[in-house]
């Protein structure tokens, strides 16, 4: 009976509550594009780190964590080579550049320094690794590729400032991997001795007979598991290096955490104006409907069976506004260039919907409470 009632009302009102699913279908928008893009600026920011071919990352000390102010020479490789249980070890260098196209807009590219084989470089899913320590090749993120339209065996120019003057360097697309953005911007992944020259720096192509100087280590374990205690043992072994897992170093990322609690606070504030909006609506309904609330317990309705037509209706509107407002979303992320940082991460918005699904509820809690505590003969005026 609560079913039927519940229905046949949805159904002869059909357009006030039609009206009412489109603002909760607003409301799921809003809440779905903040957090995709508290996911898609997260995943700039983390992405290279989060999926670094290596278990533990290595910096200098006293620089908390910035891989732009961390400096690491060649003789620290071969202290951590010498640690036990270190499997391999991979310098990073960290830099920013700028890939330039006839007849397209300069783009600013994080560029980043590896040793072939070694941790720090990137899988291909298209085209081959880097093979050379000198050569010119580079593997593009995802990223690059689509913002540039460059693909495997392509070649492009890469701009720097040396020397205060602006350098420019022919490089050959060898491969292109995944999305591995560094700090917001689209990556490209070249051999660390081709980084070293080509990177911005006071002095053109370095100086001479120089030490090569990284930005990070990524260290490949023997034994993954054991990350904590090798963490502390080659802190122990190696001097003036701080060590990390790679959750501890992109969390650590300048902006990171504050970014992402920003946009957190937003979908909170979301999903309590969504609560409000429900709960506020349904008040309104149930207080319009008093007589006719009245006039079914003074024929015998139960309380059970106005309190059940209520959660239904509050149940089925909700469910209604957010699969509305999810296929909006689908449809409208169809057409966002990838220079949007939005990303709609399946375990985020499987987290969106089920809380909004969860607050219809939580908001009409009120009205099924005052439906089910309405006095028959108050109701109809004869008390």
């Amino acid at each position: 009976m609560g079913a039927y009632l519940a229905i046949k009302e949805i159904w002869r009102t059909r357009g006030r509550f039609l009206l009412f699913s489109m603002v909760i279908g607003l409301i799921t928008v809003l809440v779905l594009f903040v957090a995709a893009l508290a996911e898609g600026l997260g995943s700039g920011n983390r992405e290279y780190l989060q999926k670094l071919t290596a278990d533990l990352v290595v910096y200098q000390t006293g620089v908390d964590l910035s891989p732009n102010a961390s400096r690491l020479g060649t003789s620290k490789l071969n202290e951590l080579r010498r640690v036990d249980g270190v499997q391999a070890v991979g310098p990073i260098g960290v830099a920013s550049a700028v890939v330039t196209q006839d007849g397209k807009k300069p783009l600013n590219v994080a560029l980043i320094g590896v040793e072939p084989g070694q941790p720090g470089e990137p899988p291909v899913f298209s085209g081959t690794q880097l093979t050379g320590r000198r050569n010119r090749d580079a593997i593009l993120d995802r990223n690059t590729a689509l913002r540039t339209g460059l693909k495997v065996g392509d070649s492009f120019t890469i701009k720097s400032i040396q020397d205060a003057k602006e350098e420019f360097y022919t490089l050959r697309v060898a491969g292109i991997s995944d999305r591995r953005q560094f700090s917001l911007q689209p990556s490209v992944i070249i051999p660390l001795l081709t980084w070293d020259k080509v990177r911005p720096q006071a002095v053109k192509g370095g100086v001479e007979g120089a030490e090569i100087v990284a930005n990070l280590i990524g260290v490949r374990l023997t034994n993954p598991q054991d990350w904590a205690a090798m963490a502390k043992q080659i802190d122990a072994q190696v001097k003036d290096v701080q060590t990390v897992d790679r959750v501890t170093a992109y969390e650590a990322t300048p902006g990171y955490s504050a970014q992402q609690s920003t946009l957190n606070t937003q979908k909170y504030f979301a999903l309590l104006i969504g609560i409000l909006v429900i709960g506020g609506f349904f008040q309104i309904l149930t207080l319009q409907k008093v007589p006719q609330i009245g006039m079914l317990k003074a024929i015998g309705a139960s309380n059970f069976v106005v309190g059940t037509a209520a959660i239904i209706q509050i149940i089925a509107v909700t469910v209604f506004g957010v699969a509305l407002g999810a296929a909006v979303t689908l449809l409208l992320s169809l057409g966002f260039p990838p220079t949007i940082p939005i990303v709609f991460a399946p375990s985020a918005v499987a987290a969106s919907i089920g809380a909004l699904l969860l607050i219809g509820p939580i908001g009409g809690l009120v009205s099924v409470r005052y439906s089910v505590k309405v006095e028959p003969l108050t109701a109809l005026g004869l008390a």
